[in-house]
């Protein structure tokens, strides 16, 4: 029977006008009894469908053609025409496969419309002119080849015209699925060692430049369309190989980093065109990491990934098929197919009869082995035949490459007559019926393990291409650039860094991926928070202990994932140095620091180091350990803010103890010993332990020679000169920037004469400034002085004695107070506060406390009262003596609590001068725990009660 002796009207006509116009053309050039018999089961298409009534109009004789043929005889006889394209050059090929294609389409629409094939006859029609047509350009494109000189001949035979260099059908092609518009996704390989070709071509070079050859021939657009897209991405690591890859590259690839969704995708790999035999030979060789007989418990619950990436939603969602992909979206074609892949790939191993291309198919084998309940095979089965069946008529709107049905009603509506709706109403509610469905099967395989979609959505990075419901998800979450965050997911899949380069780590990371995202969006700055992960992730040597920590231990991870987003030190630190990060694995990583166990790793690594530059790298890897450990301590709220002052003082007093040794040995060296001790002093936040993250070091050297006339052993160098080398190479260890970084700025500006004099200051000079020229100020900043290292204990004793008596020298009370108060309005004019979160320089802030207690301090020290470099420490010893007024000092004791709280938090997270304010609201709640309050609202105005209270108190003290 003839094609028009079989066709029936698909649905109603939507368009009467549009129909119309498509026979008055056409009937313009021909019109026959045969077109007017079938007009009843025409009209309905090209009233739907601009697409197919343009190819009408276009050859009206070629529609009049195929309704008087018999559909399957006309198609073997466009196959047998299109396999003759190949004995043709290459433009008239180019115009011969075109006009062909769209002979093909129009029969294969009309038959499929009309009710003469079905869903395999269409697909398969589809299918088999896309292998005529790639074997057909083949041919021409290595003909090309042989004329330029490259290809020494044109083969004939199963080796096909270029005997080592064949295509792998993949997707739908390769399980003779094709969809009406679809792209085809093939995979070229070669034998570098089997091509003929002239001397001196590059193998590689040549098979790249061929695969672009019949790349081009098959989708460049003319005049007369496109014979199919090209998609060869589904090789080996496609971001990293050429579009043809030599076969022993990619089996090595597909055996030490393949991953299963490649897996999955080549369950329906078949030759294609080219050397048929070297085809079946490299997928024979291939079998092993497709079809595993023997899986672990972590290889099964990857495989149960492919799956779980995709967000299955609770049955009573609410679903619209207005712009559904029927594809990729819920309950669509994908999670059909990846019902049966993953089933598949568990199974097939042991059970060859499991292995079919071809998804029905393979459904039907999964439900005769017991696999799948006979219901949900049966159910599933329509359920991709409708679906298919809809995708194929949303693609013949327009021959566009799309599987969403349309928005607008009007154009639905040409959809669902074509799928033989008469109401839009029943079309809608088909499809959301099936998808609901088919979510809900997709839902009850492997239903106990974890989810790994996110609650926005889907997180597929499976694939070679960006998954549009992944980069929805991403949108949401709040990343800027969800392409690229793909991008970089995927190719850590792909093994590009160590940490996942082995099949363990990929499997771990599948799993710890959608708990990066909602880490990363938990922060509030997921950008930031990904993007420093990534620099710290890709520099691990390894990633399966690593990996295996976060996930046992999420609120671990999630802490780290904060550290990316709020600290960038911290994260700087991690991803110059990743194995810092192992420390946490320890169990007292978060317990109180000992200062007695750093100060033994400090001693061994600089024992271990070989000279001055070596000990300065040394304490700088010791240094930066302990930094990010205070430094998570206090992002986790596991250090108050006295714990981490004194952790970071203590930190730093352990670098200038090891460094003052390794200083003074390299003076030595250089010329020669010198009889004599020498001391250094820390002052400002170091000197009353109250330091945080990237605080400076105020220092001083004191030192008193044995003999004031005395020299060096090697250069005789005098007191001044020696003791001054020594200083000049203490500040250089401890500031210098070496391969392993930096530690601190150093300020010397705090010792007698401030700059202008000697480097480091003689004993009886200190005595005799402090005696007699030293002002108030420098009076309050030697209130925080304190002895951190020296060359001898009897000197470190001699040292703070002459502080204290410096400090416990009588002097005018009021005289004292008009200074301090001198000094902090000047301070107010010429720095004045930056805002609102300028802790220390607003009123009530920092300063203001520190003054206070400094100012009390030098007011009771002739009589005996307490003395104390710590602020907290002073203002709690003056409290319990009952020197001073129980309720401003209570209100200064408060405010300090609060605002050194929050400045460790601030100088651990934060550039100086950033605004709080800005920050994410997961950094602003971490800074209301930091205040003990409960969210930031409360922070602000209990430090603006605070701070008053505290401006308050410091106007009492200080007024004399």
């Amino acid at each position: 029977m003839t094609l028009a002796e079989q066709l029936s009207p698909c649905g109603p006509v939507v368009d009467d006008k549009a129909a119309g116009r498509a026979r008055e053309v056409v009937a313009e050039t021909l019109w026959t009894e045969r077109l007017d018999r079938a007009w009843p089961a025409l009209a309905p298409i090209f009233g739907a469908s601009p697409y197919l009534a343009s190819l009408a109009r276009r050859d009206p004789a070629r529609l009049d053609r195929l309704l008087a043929a018999e559909p399957q005889a006309r198609l073997d006889d466009i196959l047998v025409r299109t396999a003759a394209a190949a004995d043709l050059d290459l433009e008239p090929a180019q115009v011969r496969l075109r006009e062909l294609k769209a002979e093909l389409h129009l029969l294969t629409a009309l038959a499929d419309l009309g009710g003469v094939w079905d869903l395999d006859q269409v697909t398969g029609a589809l299918t088999r002119f896309a292998d005529a047509a790639v074997a057909a350009a083949l041919t021409v494109a290595a003909r090309g080849e042989v004329a330029a000189g490259r290809l020494t001949r044109l083969v004939e035979g199963p080796e096909g015209p270029v005997p080592g260099w064949f295509c792998i059908a993949m997707g739908k092609q390769g399980a003779f699925e094709l969809n009406y518009s679809s792209d085809i996704d093939v995979s070229v390989f070669f034998d570098p060692d089997r091509l003929p070709l002239a001397e001196g071509i590059e193998p590689e070079a040549f098979a790249v430049r061929l695969t672009q050859r019949l790349s081009d021939l098959m989708q460049a657009r003319t005049a007369d369309g496109y014979v199919f897209r090209m998609d060869l991405r589904l090789r080996p690591d496609p971001a990293s190989t050429q579009a043809a890859v030599p076969i022993p590259a990619a089996i090595e690839y597909y055996e030490n980093v393949g991953q299963n969704w490649e897996r999955a995708a080549f369950i329906k790999a078949r030759p294609c065109a080219g050397d048929v035999p070297a085809a079946e030979a490299f997928l024979g060789e291939l079998g092993a990491f497709v079809w595993r007989r023997n899986l672990d418990f972590a290889a099964i619950a990857d495989i149960h990934s492919i799956k779980r990436q995709i967000h299955a939603h609770k049955v009573d969602e609410r679903v619209s098929a207005k712009g559904v992909d029927l594809k990729l979206g819920r309950g669509g074609i994908r999670e059909i197919e990846f019902y049966v892949q993953t089933q598949q790939l568990i199974l097939g191993g042991r059970n060859p009869a499991l292995r079919s291309r071809r998804t029905l198919d393979a459904l039907a084998a999964l439900t005769e082995a017991g696999h799948v309940a006979p219901e949900t095979a049966a159910e599933l089965t329509d359920a991709y035949r409708l679906l298919r069946a809809v995708e194929h008529r949303i693609q013949m709107l327009a021959d566009e490459q799309t599987h969403r049905l349309p928005e607008a009603d009007a154009d639905r509506r040409r959809v669902a007559a074509l799928a033989g709706f008469d109401k839009l109403r029943s079309f809608d509610a088909a499809i959301t019926r099936t998808l609901k469905g088919v979510n809900a099967r997709y839902g009850e395989l492997f239903p106990s393990e974890e989810p790994l979609s996110s609650r926005f959505g889907s997180l597929v990075f499976t694939g070679v291409e960006d998954d549009p419901a992944t980069l929805a998800t991403l949108k949401r979450m709040g990343f800027s650039n969800p392409a690229q965050v793909a991008r970089t997911i995927r190719g850590w899949h792909h093994g590009h860094i160590p940490a996942t380069a082995t099949e363990r780590g990929r499997e771990l990371f599948t799993r710890l991926a959608p708990r990066l995202l909602d880490a990363a969006h938990a922060t509030g700055s997921p950008d930031a928070a990904f993007n420093r992960f990534g620099d710290f992730f890709s520099r691990l040597s390894s990633g399966v202990q690593l990996q295996s920590l976060f996930l046992a231990q999420p609120n671990l991870f999630e802490l780290i994932v904060q550290v990316m987003a709020f600290a960038p030190r911290l994260a700087s630190t991690l991803a110059r140095r990743p194995a810092a990060i192992d420390a946490m694995l320890d169990g007292t990583f978060f317990e109180t620091i000992d200062i007695a166990e750093d100060r033994s790793v400090m001693q061994a690594a600089v024992a271990r180091a070989e000279g001055f530059e070596g000990a300065m790298d040394a304490v700088r890897v010791v240094h930066r350990e302990q930094a990010f450990r205070v430094g998570v301590q206090v992002m986790s709220g596991a250090a108050s803010a006295v714990a981490a002052g004194k952790a970071f003082a203590e930190l730093a007093d352990l670098c200038i103890d090891a460094l003052a040794v390794a200083a003074l040995a390299e003076t030595e060296r250089l010329g020669g010993g010198f009889a004599g001790d020498v001391a250094v002093v820390a002052l400002g936040k170091c000197g009353s332990r109250e330091m945080s993250a990237g605080s400076d070091l105020d220092l001083m050297t004191l030192y008193r020679a044995a003999d004031p006339a005395g020299a060096s052993e090697l250069k005789a160098w005098d007191a001044v000169t020696f003791y001054g080398r020594f200083t000049q190479r203490l500040i250089a260890a401890l500031s210098s920037q070496t391969g392993e970084g930096g530690l601190y700025d150093v300020d010397m500006q705090l010792r007698p004469s401030g700059t202008k004099g000697p480097v480091a200051v003689s004993f009886a000079a200190f005595e005799g400034y402090y005696a007699a020229e030293a002002e108030t100020w420098e009076l309050l900043a030697l209130t925080r002085a304190r002895v951190v290292w020296a060359t001898s204990d009897a000197f470190a004793g001699a040292a703070q004695a002459a502080i204290d008596a410096a400090l416990r020298r009588p002097r005018d009370r009021a005289a004292t107070a008009r200074h301090v108060r001198e000094m902090r309005e000047l301070m107010a004019r010429e720095r004045p506060p930056k805002g609102d979160w300028d802790l220390k320089l607003i009123p009530g802030g920092l300063v203001d406390i520190e003054f206070a207690a400094q100012f009390l301090q030098l007011a009771h020290a002739a009589d005996g009262g307490p003395m104390a470099p710590n602020t907290a420490d002073a203002l709690a010893a003056f409290r319990d003596a009952g020197l001073a007024a129980a309720k401003p000092l209570a209100d200064l004791e408060r405010a300090w609590r609060l605002q050194q709280n929050l400045t460790q938090l601030l100088k651990v997270a934060l550039e100086d001068g950033a605004n709080p304010e800005r920050e994410p609201a997961a950094f602003r709640a971490l800074l209301a725990r930091a205040g003990g309050v409960r969210d930031f609202r409360q922070l602000r105005a209990a430090l603006k009660t605070e701070r008053s209270a505290a401006r308050r108190a410091y106007e009492t003290i200080v007024a004399g």
